[in-house]
């Protein structure tokens, strides 16, 4: 039988951050049995990790409907749960969206913590008629924009549409039409969809629709993470290298702190966060 570990990233809380499901020996499983584990756990991901080598894994993420290429809270737990078990050090991730090094080490409380690096980050712009649809599908209003931080299609593993709200309000108000915004994403290949509210220079308020994965929304988005650090840096809106404070999932009641290291050049963002066993 499949042992399906349950943790809860970037928290030391089991009821707060974004629940992952963590299979440490996947090697046998076919692609139907780890879909099916997957929709069974419930979960927005269920990583399924293969030993390679000393340190090495590949390792796949399946939402409950589907396959995904990268998933960054499903990565934090899994490196957690390899260094409560092997002790703590590097890893290397082989994943769809390509190699993916982690760290592991121990806070001032001796919890472990893990240190994604995402692969090269980049963005694209959005079609007028996609933003229009979007923006429908979330029932908000292009007046609702922050236009200091403009739309764009960001990736760092995974495709994220984001958008900046204008209002801490307007993030807090999410209520979108499900089945709109799936259909669209879709079509487009997004994994979700990033919304923004900058509190201050390097703190940012965000949620993830995740419609695609059969998941209203995401607590906690390691991959978006990434793509909003890329963003930034990539359109001048911070001044690398710098530090992002990101709080995810109090909209939710789990809440969950991201903390994003956006380096100088075009290389890989740094994403670290905890991650606790559940019962």
């Amino acid at each position: 039988m499949t042992e399906v570990l349950r943790y809860a990233a970037f928290t030391t809380d089991p009821a707060a951050g974004n629940p992952a499901g963590v299979v440490l020996d996947a090697g046998r499983l076919t692609d139907p049995e780890m879909q099916a584990i997957a929709a069974d756990v419930g979960y927005s991901e269920t990583a399924f990790l293969t030993a390679t080598g000393p340190g090495e894994y590949d390792v796949r993420y399946f939402s409950p409907q589907a396959e995904v290429p990268f998933c960054g809270h499903a990565t934090i737990a899994s490196a957690v749960a390899v260094a409560e078990r092997a002790g703590t050090g590097d890893l290397v991730f082989r994943t769809p969206a390509g190699v993916i090094p982690v760290a592991t080490a121990r806070d001032a409380d001796g919890r472990p913590t893990a240190t994604l690096t995402s692969v090269a980050p980049s963005d694209a712009p959005v079609p007028a008629e996609d933003l229009a649809e979007a923006l429908a599908a979330l029932r908000w209003d292009p007046e609702d924009l922050d236009p200091a931080l403009p739309p764009r299609v960001a990736y760092a593993g995974a495709h994220h549409l984001l958008l900046a709200a204008g209002t801490r309000e307007r993030l807090a108000a999410l209520d979108y039409d499900f089945d709109r915004l799936r259909d669209l994403m879709l079509r487009r290949d997004w994994t979700t969809v990033a919304l923004v509210w900058r509190a201050s220079g390097t703190r940012f308020d965000v949620r993830n629709p995740f419609p695609v994965g059969g998941v209203v929304e995401d607590p906690a988005t390691g991959a978006a993470a990434a793509a909003l650090g890329g963003y930034l840096r990539t359109h001048g809106l911070v001044e690398p290298p710098t530090t992002l404070h990101l709080q995810q999932g109090a909209d939710l009641g789990r809440p969950g702190l991201l903390v994003v290291d956006v380096p100088a050049g075009t290389g890989g963002i740094r994403v670290t966060g905890t991650a606790v066993a559940m019962g």
